[in-house]
């Protein structure tokens, strides 16, 4: 095996992929689907803000529980329950869809049981990477596979959901999202994992939560990334609630429009993920982190100003390259220097500032948006994306510092 695929070599983490590559195309077409839905059922910019609140709003309080027990339980046993129970509820919206009974309050309902389930999902499956890989040596690498997998299922979701719901409407993007679980989970049984022993102790739930978060706020590299991130997604929330805005009412297009333009995000994304495969260390990926940000917010501003769709199809790209690397390379540093006995649960606040903090921007964007318009949010947005990137990027040279002994310990930097 070439070095950009060594995880590869790995038969369950193969078998993960395999699934996750199916389920992920369905979930991305569901996104697609269910912001039109809301656009086409309310054409209310307050309301898309709403709906992406309450599927994220779990996000906030429940993955910092769920990282205990994710610390305490079988973690593939968790994650297989997690991928059956978002397999029901996506066929449950399917249903309501093609029935012609669907309304708004029950995809905010909908919604919000598919955020309780991923705010227990997601940092199990962040935390499980580690069984699938047979080297931890090939751990780093696992993670940019899977970003690459998450993104180029971005690019093909969005694009094949665009032409489904012009031509039969949003159901069926649900529908298909909910068959293609059937992957995920067959992946998931047929793998050969150690079994979790679970971990016995005397501790509080209580307890267990805040020696993470004690283990979280006193260690300065993980601490500024992780606080660097909530704030983004608060701030650049408006790219990610207000893109079906843009392709109505700014570039007067369709779902198709939307379809374009999520794709386009895609490849940006699939870019990013496909430069942190080929890298061979996670040396230098704090200074790629506040670049890519940089870009982004420049990317926001554009978006804002454009009222050209060859024009903004680029910029989606260029922001959803600055985003996904961030999010990608500050998953990376994370899982390589937290110690093991804490990984779910600092893959829990990791889960609480990636996804957290963005029912809180989706919420206010909408309202914003709703007020001054969907451009000059973005535009905003990205103005105070510039200035916390400059914040962090003067944060960089003391994390270099307090991140060294870290390194020396795993062999990743000489002793010298």
């Amino acid at each position: 095996m070439s070095s950009p695929f060594r995880a590869l070599r790995s038969r369950n983490f193969r078998l993960f992929i395999i699934g996750q590559s199916i389920s992920l195309t369905g979930t991305w077409m569901t996104r697609l689907a269910t912001s039109w839905l809301v656009y086409r059922l309310t054409d209310s910019a307050f309301l898309l803000g709403l709906v992406s609140f309450i599927g994220l709003v779990p996000a906030f309080f429940l993955p910092a529980f769920a990282g205990v027990w994710v610390d305490r339980w079988d973690r593939h046993k968790v994650l297989i329950a997690t991928q059956v129970l978002a397999m029901l509820q996506s066929l449950a919206l399917a249903a309501l869809t093609l029935s012609g009974h669907i309304n708004i309050t029950w995809v905010l309902c909908l919604t919000f049981i598919q955020g309780l389930i991923s705010a227990v999902e997601i940092p199990t499956r962040q935390s499980f990477v580690i069984k699938m890989v047979d080297d931890r040596a090939d751990l780093t690498n696992a993670i940019a596979l899977n970003s690459s997998n998450f993104n180029a299922t971005r690019l093909v979701g969005p694009a094949i959901a665009g032409l489904i719901v012009a031509a039969v409407g949003e159901g069926y993007c649900f529908l298909i999202d909910g068959v293609s679980y059937i992957a995920v989970i067959a992946g998931l049984l047929m793998m050969r994992i150690q079994k979790d022993e679970p971990r016995h102790t005397e501790q509080h739930i209580v307890q267990d939560l805040v020696e993470g978060w004690r283990y979280v706020t006193d260690y300065a590299p993980i601490r500024w990334i992780l606080l660097f991130m909530a704030s983004i997604g608060i701030a650049g929330a408006p790219y990610n609630v207000l893109t079906p805005i843009i392709a109505g009412r700014v570039l007067q297009g369709g779902a198709h429009t939307l379809g374009f333009l999520m794709a386009a995000s895609g490849v940006g994304a699939l870019i990013c993920a496909i430069s942190l495969v080929l890298r061979r260390s996670v040396v230098g990926l704090g200074k790629s982190i506040a670049i890519a940000v940089g870009l982004f917010s420049l990317g926001s501003i554009g978006l804002g100003l454009s009222h050209w769709f060859w024009v903004s199809v680029p910029l989606m790209a260029v922001t959803g390259y600055g985003l996904m690397t961030q999010i990608v390379a500050s998953n990376t540093i994370i899982q390589t220097i937290v110690e093991d006995n804490k990984r779910g649960r600092v893959m829990a606040f990791y889960t609480m500032a990636l996804q957290g903090s963005i029912p809180i921007g989706s919420l206010i964007s909408g309202a914003l948006a709703a007020r001054i318009g969907a451009p000059a949010s973005l535009i905003g947005s990205g103005v105070v994306c510039m200035f916390l990137t400059v914040w962090f990027w003067r944060k960089l040279p003391q994390m270099r510092e307090d991140v060294k002994p870290r390194f020396i310990e795993l062999g990743i930097l000489p002793d010298a």
